[in-house]
């Protein structure tokens, strides 16, 4: 977890000591080295880019204590053992200066426990910081104080956690295992004992407990083996040694089964066996009555499934409970027992109810949080409910409900169809049990950076004052009503997208361009950016269906994509449309589609050389045409967490939208002697292998984001940031680039040495005949054709090329039979 740490620290450009035990032999610094290299084999990569490992300094306890005088924190992250934690501090506390903080990542040891073992004069400066695991990716850190932490220092390195490393803090009181921990394994132990009392297979429970009821696909026991069978048995034995007047302690206890797990060396998915195994590729479950794995049977009875599909949370809660059926009776026994454990614990645990929610959304992938989901349901009607369960022994404590609950729901507000009963969460802020009371958002300065926050139930977020809207786009920005001549304070126009997963179609790009008049009639600036992710992915593949299914011609943005996904390190391919497609070339079309290729690619100019500055603000997936705008933009803003690439080559096509263009031009920008081939070969096979950026440093890397492009680590901080460097830019007295005109080409003799190393490829049967010519278009477009190398060509020259490439592969069987194979099982097809 230090290694983990230590890499999502120089991903944020922290200069970083990673510290390990000195080794035994050799060289001393030989398992701090072995650490780091494993950081680069890692998945999820816990790096933004291999290249970083260097920037971690390797040190051991026996010769560089003395390097921690220099360090703004140190972070303690070694075994939950208490003993071993004291020993530590006290050969580290020497050799800290006086402004150093020291801070634990204990997942649930008491901080004031640990601070008795530090001087007093360190106490102040000594705090936990509990990050989940993978660091880089799990967005929540538990801040614990301590009786005697500096408040000041508590507040600066909140602030330092979400600007600098992307995170959403929550204050934690100093109770075992915290919030997030507490509620996470709680629930995990509920339904574990729910599981067996229904008689419900491992494979069964998470397909009831993954992504039907908001949480990960990783659901219980999938999630379990992933962070380990030994690792969870620990957890729970702290809360029964911790926890001993807990209502429910009788079940802190780790089943027989998970410690004959345990003990014979099945200890998940590090062990590569657990309470799951992949057996060829097949995923076998542990049978619990046989002592062996068995097929898993990963069913949800059908009714069960529609009944959660259904949007009204109510009507599924009371429908759950009421239905007899066991997989029906074990949901609403997990949903009542996690609700009935928060609401004893609120306020032992946490200062609100919003820290709760928060901690469970952002540790443990819940779409929301165990409060919301009881106060959408009906607050009052809920408790009843659980009243009832708890009278009549069905629930796993007889503690009653605190009295408080009673209070919260007592609250109302006047809405617009009448009386609103609320529950913990007002607009206004979230339930106190300790202050009795609605605690307001954190004021700290650090927050006024996130526009528009994450949001809790029942807080809206008013995003702006409309310029205008359409049925696709929404421009509109954030001052209030416009001042003299339309002009705000900052003068900042934003452009969001309203189609499903912000796919481009012909509905979207005459939004653009609208909103580029209007920007530069009565703005400074525009930005696009969407009020939540992705960026875009890709052009609009259902519409074109329904077009061509009406008789319709096909659109040209639709030809260009689909996003499949399964996560941001799953292959992403693109994929065109559907079965039609021969027909409607056979029909004349292609015209059409090369006429409406040609708008896409004016779009992607309009963006570049808009009398107004443009901004793409970056967050998550931008494929395909979606990456050509952000390339095409004057400035891109994206999130560490942004995923960006022309992938069109999945199905054999390439990029039409400007992106093959670009590349050459960048190439030609970039050439050392005027040769732009040497460049041009590595963004040729980024395009060619349809790669992927896993982070926004990697999109770096593959020439998609500019060097000097920023990357903000807080997703939340994105619009601020990308507002102020439209404004940066509009303060420069911006205007346009000017066109390129004079491009030198890699030519005949670029094509010709590209061709040679696909022959060889397809000579290896390494690519198919259709992968060379899909390489070989994708070549002479980005070569500038069959002339002569240094030809200086214009950007119109390398867009016709783009078109013509684009139309002659759409046209082929083999491109329409791999784009039908993706649609149709979201798997690449190599013919």
């Amino acid at each position: 977890m230090g290694a983990q740490i230590a890499a999502h620290l120089v991903n944020a450009n922290v200069e970083t000591l990673l510290f390990e035990l000195p080794a035994e032999q050799g060289e001393p610094n030989a398992n701090v080295i072995k650490a780091v290299e494993n950081l680069k084999k890692q998945d999820p990569a816990p790096l933004s880019s291999p290249g970083r490992a260097v920037s971690i300094q390797p040190a051991n306890y026996a010769e560089h204590l003395d390097l921690l005088q220099d360090c703004d924190i140190v972070i303690e992250a070694i075994a939950e053992r208490m003993d071993w934690k004291r020993d530590l501090y006290e050969k580290v506390a020497p050799h800290l200066d006086e402004h150093t903080i020291l801070a634990s990542n204990t997942s649930g040891l008491s901080i004031n426990e640990l601070a008795r073992a530090l001087p007093e004069t360190l106490r102040h400066r000594f705090c936990g910081i509990h990050f989940f695991n993978p660091p880089r990716y799990m967005h929540l850190v538990e801040l614990i104080a301590c009786v005697e932490s500096d408040a000041p220092m508590l507040d600066n390195l909140e602030s330092f956690l979400v600007t600098f490393l992307g995170k959403g803090v929550v204050r934690a009181k100093d109770t075992p295992n915290f919030i997030a921990n507490r509620i996470g394994i709680f629930s995990m132990l509920a339904t574990m004992h729910h599981a067996s009392r229904f008689g419900l297979g491992f494979g069964a429970v998470d397909a009831l407990t993954g992504s039907l009821i908001g949480r990960p696909k990783s659901a219980t026991f999938r999630t379990a083996d992933v962070v380990g069978l030994d690792i969870l048995a620990h957890v729970i034995e702290t809360m029964r040694n911790t926890l001993p007047h807990d209502p429910w302690h009788k079940y802190f206890i780790v089943p027989d089964w998970l410690k004959a797990r345990i003990n014979s060396g099945a200890l998940g998915q590090k062990t590569r066996r657990g309470i799951y195994r992949k057996v060829g590729n097949e995923i076998h479950e542990l049978d619990i009555a046989r002592k062996e794995y068995v097929l898993s049977r990963a069913t949800v009875e059908e009714g069960i499934r529609e009944l959660l599909k259904r949007k009204n949370p109510a009507e599924k809660l009371a429908e759950l409970r009421n239905d007899s059926s066991p997989q029906a009776q074990f949901l609403w026994a997990i949903f009542r027992d996690v609700f009935h454990y928060c609401a004893v614990h609120l306020e032992a645990i946490a200062d609100n109810a919003r820290d709760v929610d928060f901690a469970m959304r952002w540790g443990f992938g819940w779409d929301q949080g165990p409060f919301e989901i009881w106060q959408a349901a009906g607050w009052n009607e809920v408790a009843g409910w659980i009243s009832e369960d708890i009278a009549s022994g069905k629930s796993m404590s007889d503690t009653p409900l605190p009295d408080w609950v009673k209070h919260a729901g007592q609250r109302t507000d006047q809405g617009e169809n009448g009386e609103i009963s609320w529950g913990v969460h007002m607009p206004y802020g979230s339930y106190s049990p300790s202050l009795n009371t609605f605690r307001p958002r954190s004021t700290l300065p650090v927050y006024r950076r996130q526009l528009f926050p994450d949001r809790l139930l029942n807080e809206r977020a008013e995003y702006g004052v409309t310029i205008f809207e359409t049925d696709a786009v929404r421009m509109w920005h954030t001052e209030g009503e416009p001042g003299r001549e339309g002009i705000t304070d900052d003068g900042v126009a934003i452009l969001s997208f309203k189609s499903k997963m912000h796919t481009i179609g012909n509905d979207v790009l005459d939004g653009v361009q609208q909103a580029l008049d209007e920007a530069e009639r009565n703005w400074r600036a525009l930005v696009i950016w969407q009020t939540e992710p992705p960026f875009s992915a890709g052009a609009n593949l259902q519409k074109a269906t329904e077009r061509l299914k009406s008789g319709e011609p096909p659109s040209a943005f639709s030809l260009l994509a689909r996003k499949l996904r399964k996560s941001a390190q799953s292959a992403v391919l693109k994929a065109a449309r559907s079965l039609h497609l021969a027909d409607a070339l056979m029909a004349g079309k292609l015209a059409e589609v090369e006429a409406m290729v040609a708008q896409f690619q004016q779009t992607s100019q309009d963006l570049r050389y808009s009398m107004i500055p443009t901004v793409a603000a970056v967050d998550g997936l931008a494929l395909g045409g979606g990456c050509e705008f952000v390339m095409h933009c004057d400035r891109a803003v994206a999130t560490l967490e942004s995923y960006v690439g022309l992938v069109e080559a999945g199905v054999g096509l390439l990029p039409a939208g400007g992106g093959c263009k670009e590349l050459a031009l960048r190439a030609s920008q970039e050439a050392k002697d005027g040769d732009p081939f040497p460049r041009l070969r590595n963004y040729f096979q980024n395009v060619a292998t349809a790669q992927l950026g896993k982070s926004a440093e990697h999109v770096k890397e593959l020439g998609y984001l500019r060097r000097d492009d920023p990357i903000v680590m807080n997703r939340f901080e994105l619009l601020y940031v990308a507002k102020a460097q439209a404004v940066a830019l509009a303060e420069t007295g911006y205007r346009p680039p000017l066109r390129a005109r004079s491009i030198p080409v890699a030519g005949s003799t670029g094509i010709a040495t590209i061709k040679g190393l696909l022959v060889n490829m397809r000579e290896g049967n390494f690519i198919s005949e259709h992968d060379y010519l899909i390489g070989s278009k994708i070549a002479h477009v980005m070569c500038g054709g069959e002339l002569t190398p240094g030809s200086l060509v214009d950007e119109e020259w390398f867009l016709e090329l783009e078109r013509a490439a684009f139309i002659e592969l759409l046209a082929t069987e083999k491109t329409q039979a791999r784009v039908e194979h993706t649609l149709k099982t979201g798997k690449p097809l190599r013919n």
